[in-house]
């Protein structure tokens, strides 16, 4: 066990046994991973070659239930394997978690045939991506979905227009897109080999820059009945879901891994070192009590991060079986959306000032382009903006003051701008 890594009775607290044979299974994977991420952010080479590692391993089933040939493994145990990933490189869980946000839809969609017909195709090792954000100056959806042919509903449709944002969709199987048919939002996917799907590498971000969160453009490309997944109004109240909440911590754990991965540069940093700033002739850096309570603090910000992120897993997990059993109420939902908002809070913070504080272990050499120490911060940071979290410290506030749980104050803005939109028809 290395230094950076949870005592194994709280590890076994979350996941038991079942971590232990799959860390065996992915470690491997893992450090191959590690071992090219300076060279890949060195040169953007986009991490073709780790996901094809991933996929092989059967980590992209590891939600997949055990009868349709997945691992069926728990949410914290999850979420301890993503913070495991996330030290290795933050690219890649980020590249796939658009995909695992697919999997705990169908899991928690409670249509059983969607989860047989699109399980299956996850357990045989395909990928999703997302096409969902626009980078526009409003929050409509410019991407529109239409009719093969109005008088042959069988024929299908047609689904034109351009997404940004599209984590993960050049590395991917297919990609989940959501489009505009007539008023309603329809959620459909499309193989990403399809006639009429580009993809483009553009996304300009200083942070996560392998991620694969550029543009995917559709020009007519044709969706089948069957890939159409979901058609809502606008203005339609969503139905209660912990998805929102494991989307958010999704980045909560890949934050957590980069704490990690800080911790673990640091003490190779400064084991490397015969010279201690500021220290005339030889000296011991890693004997300096300044550098070892800078390392002493670093332990202390990683370990708190995935604590946090592994206790919330645990509430989704109650949340997601709750689902499973029929006992699902509303307070289930309100208490995933609480708990993951106010760790938010705290692991940004955390993970930041690692970021920061990592380069109080050496002088100017800490800064050499060929270490790219400075990934870890412009990665943190990146994922940070995501969901800034001054909206969810606000939507805290607002809970405990005023008894307005995040969903209830979702659903209270949208019904304003449905009867906005009403009135301005109406004039």
């Amino acid at each position: 066990m290395s230094a950076h890594e949870l005592p194994t009775a709280l590890a076994a607290n979350h996941a038991g046994q079942d971590y232990v044979n799959l860390q065996a299974r992915f470690a491997p994977v893992f450090a191959r991973i590690a071992e090219g991420a300076v060279e890949r952010e060195q040169q953007r080479t986009l991490a073709h070659e780790p996901v094809a590692w991933l996929r092989q391993a059967g980590f992209g089933a590891l939600r997949v239930p055990q009868a349709l040939n997945g691992a069926q493994v728990s949410l914290p145990l999850l979420f301890r394997l993503l913070i495991d990933l996330a030290e290795a490189d933050s690219n890649l869980p980020q590249i796939f978690r658009a995909h695992f946000g697919f999997v705990e839809g169908r899991l928690s969609s409670g249509d059983a045939a969607s989860q047989q017909h699109w399980l299956a195709k996850v357990a045989a090792g395909q990928l999703w991506g997302a096409a969902m954000a626009e980078r526009t100056d409003t929050t409509g959806n410019s991407v529109l979905l239409r009719a093969a042919d109005p008088q042959a509903p069988e024929a299908g449709w047609l689904l034109h227009g351009e997404k940004y944002y599209c984590t993960g969709a050049i590395y991917a199987d297919w990609v989940a897109a959501v489009a505009m048919l007539d008023e309603d939002f329809v959620s459909v996917v499309v193989p990403t080999t399809a006639p009429g799907v580009s993809l483009e590498d553009d996304w300009d971000g200083f942070g996560q820059r392998l991620s694969g969160s550029g543009t995917t453009r559709f020009a007519n490309v044709a969706v089948p009945p069957q890939q159409v997944l979901r058609r809502f109004k606008p203005g339609e109240l969503r139905a209660e879901s912990y998805l929102s909440a494991f989307y958010q911590l999704y980045h909560l754990a890949t934050l957590a891994g980069i704490a990690r991965a800080v911790q673990r540069d640091a003490v190779a940093f400064v084991q490397g070192r015969t010279r201690a700033f500021g220290v005339p002739g030889q000296s011991s850096p890693k004997d300096d009590p300044l550098v070892q309570r800078v390392i002493g603090r670093l332990s202390s910000l990683a370990y708190a991060s995935q604590a946090l992120v592994l206790d919330v897993a645990q509430v989704l997990q109650t949340v997601h079986q709750a689902e499973l059993d029929g006992t699902i109420g509303e307070a289930h939902y309100v208490e995933a959306d609480i708990r993951t908002y106010q760790a938010q809070q705290i692991v940004l913070e955390q993970v930041l000032e690692a970021t920061t504080l990592l380069f109080e272990v050496g002088g100017a050499s800490a800064t050499s382009q060929a270490r790219r120490l400075d990934r870890h911060w412009r990665n943190a940071r990146t994922l940070a903006s995501h969901n800034p979290a001054i909206y969810r410290e606000r939507a805290l506030g607002n809970y405990y003051l005023n008894g307005i749980s995040p969903g209830a104050a979702w659903r209270q803005l949208h019904a304003q701008d449905n009867a906005a939109r009403d009135e301005a028809s109406a004039v």
